[in-house]
């Protein structure tokens, strides 16, 4: 199945786990429509200098992230990092994450969600 860039869809988030501004999540392919019920999520998210995805745990599910472009601050259940493009974390079932755009530039990265069968 080939999708366009144009096909995806664009949903913006304010305050997004008790973070900061707005998180822009280009949908790339839908969840319940276009996924396999094991994955809710798999989009692009960009999001402004200083805003964040506030600290959160994952139960029954593991998320992905992959910087494209930008600097990231992760809390990677406690620990802190900068994450530069190309650099990737994976929150398993059970662990918690944040991340917030460092920098002057916007912060790109494709993130993935799959749930435990």
């Amino acid at each position: 199945m080939f999708k366009s860039r144009n096909d995806a869809s664009l949903e913006v988030r304010s305050s997004v786990r008790g973070g900061t501004g707005d998180a822009n999540f280009l949908h790339i392919w839908k969840k319940d429509a276009e996924l396999n019920s094991n994955m809710r999520l798999y989009a692009k998210i960009i999001l402004k200098p200083g805003d964040s995805i506030g600290y959160h745990v994952h139960e029954g599910e593991d998320e992905l992230y992959y910087i494209l472009a930008g600097r990231a601050e992760t809390d990677d259940n406690g620990v802190m990092r900068e994450l530069l493009p190309g650099d990737s974390t994976l929150t398993r079932s059970g662990e918690g994450h944040s991340i917030k755009a460092l920098g002057p530039e916007n912060l790109e990265l494709l993130a993935t969600i799959v749930r435990h069968s």
